[in-house]
């Protein structure tokens, strides 16, 4: 009996080996792969954070630009309603 639980120990002792080191293993792949997942999120953030500064910059200097064109449009628009009623007013002095 005791040549069999010999026998049994040996491979018992190798498979417990291969577990521990294969836990190792996985605990150092997950570590590896937190870290690196953490350090990619973490760039991402500051990249997206350069990019919404950037378009924040963009989108006021857009509005102020399209202010400035709408007050050209409404005062051209001023402008050929002027015109309009002096040619009104000649028009009619020209045909009564």
């Amino acid at each position: 009996m005791s040549k069999r639980k010999t026998m049994l120990d040996t491979p018992r002792k190798m498979v417990v080996k291969a577990l521990d080191r294969t836990k190792s293993t996985l605990k150092s792949a997950n570590g590896y792969a937190l870290n690196t997942t953490e350090e990619v999120v973490t760039e991402g953030i500051q990249f997206v954070e350069q990019w919404q500064k950037v378009a924040n910059k963009a989108l006021k200097g857009g509005l102020s630009i399209a202010a400035k064109n709408q007050d050209i449009v409404f005062d051209a628009l001023t402008g050929v309603k002027k015109h309009m009623i002096l040619s009104k007013k000649r028009f009619n002095k020209l045909t009564s």
